[in-house]
């Protein structure tokens, strides 16, 4: 009867256990292999080595077992660059240290000798980085000497099992080193950011104190915030707390870098540092989650320009006095969708139609959700040869709590006193086209015409003008080096003549030689999403560019409906 009675408490536990099994097919079949190829591992020794090479369950196109030891000597690797080689400082696209990752994940809990590390790594044959999450094991070999057997899958989806851990280590960090551990959460190169997943903490108050995909709601009282579907999820985090102790909620929150909200179920925590008590959560998207609509906004980017420009014309001949116009609700300068704003050259606010407690502030050290400094954007597109330009940027609207996409036209001035200010008027969720686009290579080109191979640093900034939404600058000479990627910087000093897209079109050639034959043309390829593993279509624009003897081609594009993407 007691044996009985001990067997029901584990099965009880086990089912209170917050840790969940892995959802997906995918994720069971990886696991099993590496399993599978620990015990062989375990039973023959270095001897399974050559088995491992063998084509077949072992090494299949995507799908291959890798053995490493704890020196980051890599034993086993489909890739002879790899195969051999010590690679100890091997680091991924965002400067993410790979085998250093995969060798903690094995060895860091002694009581838990196998563990998960997400990275972005190409596909074999490939150029282009896919996000990747590798499973390893710890083994010791017959001989006694220990191992690091591993595989892993290109893939998206992030299991509830892989934030649970990113929790669990969270937690154990803050309980070791209280606010100190705050920084390491906002590392992208770190363990704790990974595909949309990322750590975030609150405090006993209900003040948001890490959010590193939005670092505007840092600081804030948020106890009282509700999703989109008018649900007091903050609240709902802090009684499951109370309550359980630990768990999961579910809400709608937008991904990074996202506009609209998708269901996310997040895993809770609560975390002690002497006196001091903090909640710690990181969630997962659910896979073919709802998602909120996309209010994708009704006005085009020409409609916008000229717009501001009409406002600039009346500026320019009433002064100040076009402020009363401007006031103005339901009127073509004031609508439930556009308003107006006008700074002078210094930054100070003048006019702002939607929140007139700004006038008067100095915007010039003004940042968006991402921490992109806007307000020095505003100022320099303004004070620029030709005085007009867009700045797009991650911006709550008036009253609002969630920061979405939003693009603006500014425009300077010349009152009629001759001071000089400038007017500016943005979308929210303004659809991509062609003139976006076109702006913003014709930036790049005007800088790269102006300073050569000085201008690429801006170029990358992942805070500076060139990149917003799933938009970046990409370079490459006339030979096919790859000189800038903003999007994917591992690409850089790659040759990509032959690069192919999803299609097999050669994508590179076709944007090298339209540049070089007609000095600027748009070319269509199915390409890859910053951060994303499917292909989807893309329009790019291309302009050739002379600096002194050198020529380079620059371009930029914009991906179309979801509904067209190319599964990879």
């Amino acid at each position: 009867m007691e044996k009985t009675l001990h067997k029901e408490e584990i099965k009880n536990k086990r089912a209170e256990s917050f840790i969940p099994a892995y959802e997906y097919k995918e994720t069971q079949e990886l696991v099993s292999l590496v399993e599978e190829a620990a015990n062989l591992l375990q039973t023959k020794g270095e001897s399974s080595f050559e088995t491992f090479r063998e084509s077949g369950k072992w090494r299949q196109k995507d799908i291959y077992i890798f053995i490493l030891d704890q020196k980051g000597n890599m034993l086993v690797h489909p890739d002879p660059e790899l195969d051999g080689k010590n690679t100890i400082d091997l680091k991924d696209v965002n400067g993410r240290p790979i085998i250093r990752g995969l060798i903690d994940a094995a060895t860091s809990n002694p009581s838990k000798p196998e563990g998960w590390y997400h990275y972005q790594w190409p596909e074999p044959g490939d150029i282009s980085p896919r996000w990747k999450s590798s499973f390893v094991k710890l083994v010791k070999s017959p001989s006694g000497k220990e191992f690091i057997v591993g595989s892993g899958m290109y893939n998206n989806r992030m299991e509830k099992s892989f934030v649970v851990d990113m929790v669990k280590d969270a937690v154990a960090l803050i309980e070791k080193k209280g606010k100190a551990a705050f920084p390491i959460f906002h590392d992208e190169t770190g363990s704790f950011m990974a595909k949309d997943a990322y750590i975030f903490v609150y405090d006993a108050n209900g003040i948001e104190v890490v959010n590193p995909a939005q670092s505007n709601l840092e600081g804030q009282y948020l106890l009282d915030v509700k999703d989109t579907n008018n649900k007091p999820f903050v609240r709902d985090f802090y009684k499951l707390i109370q309550t359980k102790g630990e768990g999961w909620v579910n809400y709608m929150w937008p991904k990074p870098g996202e506009s609209v909200s998708t269901e996310k179920s997040t895993y809770l925590m609560k975390a002690k540092f002497g006196e001091e008590l903090f909640i710690v959560g990181c969630g997962v998207y659910l896979s073919d989650a709802p998602k909120t609509e996309h209010a994708t906004s009704e006005i085009t980017a020409s409609k916008l320009m000229q717009l501001v420009r009409e406002g600039a014309t009346l500026l320019e001949k009433d002064g100040e006095k076009a402020f009363e116009e401007f006031r103005k609700k339901g009127s073509k300068w004031f609508s439930k969708e556009t308003y107006f704003f006008v700074w002078d050259m210094d930054g100070t606010r003048r006019f702002h139609a939607a929140t007139p407690s700004l006038e008067g502030v100095n915007g010039s050290n003004a940042k968006d959700a991402m921490d992109k400094p806007i307000g020095k954007m505003f100022l320099e597109v303004a004070s620029s040869p030709s005085g007009e330009g867009w700045i797009h940027y991650m911006y709550p609207r008036p009253g609002k709590l969630f920061p979405e996409w939003k693009s603006t036209f500014v425009k300077r001035v010349n009152l009629p006193n001759g001071k000089k200010q400038l007017i500016g008027c943005g979308i929210y969720n303004m659809q991509m086209d062609e003139i976006i686009i076109k702006d913003v290579v014709n930036h790049a080109a005007s800088l790269i015409k102006e300073k050569g191979k000085a201008a690429f640093p801006e170029l990358r900034d992942k805070k500076g003008a060139f990149r917003f939404m799933d938009t970046y600058i990409f370079v490459n000479s006339i030979d096919g080096m790859e000189l800038v990627n903003g999007g994917t910087p591992y690409m850089e000093g790659k040759n990509v003549t032959d690069l192919k897209d999803a299609k097999g079109t050669p994508m590179a050639r076709n944007c090298i030689r339209s540049a070089m034959e007609k000095g600027s043309a748009w070319v269509d390829c199915y390409w890859y999403k910053p951060g994303n593993n499917y292909a989807s279509l893309k329009k790019t624009f291309v302009r050739k560019v002379q600096f002194g003897l050198d020529t380079f081609i620059v371009g930029s594009g914009f991906y179309v409906e979801e509904e067209q993407r190319l599964l990879h």
